[in-house]
């Protein structure tokens, strides 16, 4: 049953050569959250990524380059701030994120008075699962940034995120386009700048279609590549106080 938004709500989408997924994601969200507005923002789509998301009724910001995930939503995130939005959330193009999950993410927002909310894989719903040096590293990165964040994280490189006007004005100045930025280095950011951020679990489904952007063959190199994006973020220097953010 669709629910009734608390907030004027943007649903931003990244998509890079999506056009197989993307109908059923936005009928999805639609049918799930009629108030709520969907940005798709093709990320240099070499398909009919454009055509299709506006076929199905989306609005569309097209990147003339592919800029990856962080780049993809730091324009969206500068779309959401100059078009006033109360809040956004990320949701994959690739129908792993349920839209019917949305108002547990704003739920949680609500009763702990969050800035930033992560749809979380391993806190207890759901059955989605990893093994081996990704196992290994998203552990890591649990512990390290959940010291950082002051608060008990579980799954750090979650797409699945809900962020208030507080947050959308950070990240539309300070949000990371670097790999694995738009995630780890992302919850760095929002932390030292004085945000709230919190965690929910939530479902995860398997990708229905398209390219992943990374095999499993290369989980070893994700191990580097992960620690590595970790170090950069804790190295870099703190962001300007909410406070600062919100004026």
């Amino acid at each position: 049953m669709p629910s009734a938004l608390p907030v004027r709500l943007l649903i931003i989408v990244p998509a890079w050569n999506e056009e197989q997924t993307l109908p059923s994601v936005i009928a999805e969200i639609q049918a799930a959250l009629p108030d709520a507005d969907i940005l798709v923002v093709n990320d240099g789509s070499t398909d009919r990524t454009v055509e299709v998301a506006r076929a199905a009724g989306a609005t569309v910001l097209d990147l003339p380059i592919n800029l990856g995930v962080g780049g993809a939503m730091r324009a969206g995130y500068k779309y959401a701030l100059r078009a006033s939005y109360e809040a956004t959330v990320q949701l994959d193009a690739d129908g792993q994120h349920d839209p019917g999950e949305v108002m547990t993410l704003f739920t949680k927002m609500q009763a702990s008075n969050a800035d930033v909310v992560i749809g979380a894989r391993f806190a207890g719903k759901g059955e989605y699962a990893t093994r081996g040096p990704r196992r290994w590293t998203m552990k890591l990165l649990a512990v390290t940034l959940s010291r950082v964040a002051r608060t008990r994280l579980t799954d750090t490189t979650s797409g699945f995120k809900a962020c208030n006007r507080t947050a959308i004005r950070l990240f539309a100045a300070n949000y990371p386009a670097e790999y694995l930025g738009d995630t780890v280095e992302s919850l760095v950011i929002a932390a030292r700048a004085g945000l709230t951020v919190r965690q929910v679990g939530v479902g995860m489904r398997p990708r229905a279609g398209g390219r992943p952007s990374h095999s499993p063959i290369k989980a070893a190199v994700f191990l580097g590549r992960a620690v590595l994006a970790l170090v950069i973020a804790l190295s870099r220097p703190t962001e300007p106080l909410a406070a600062e953010v919100q004026s």
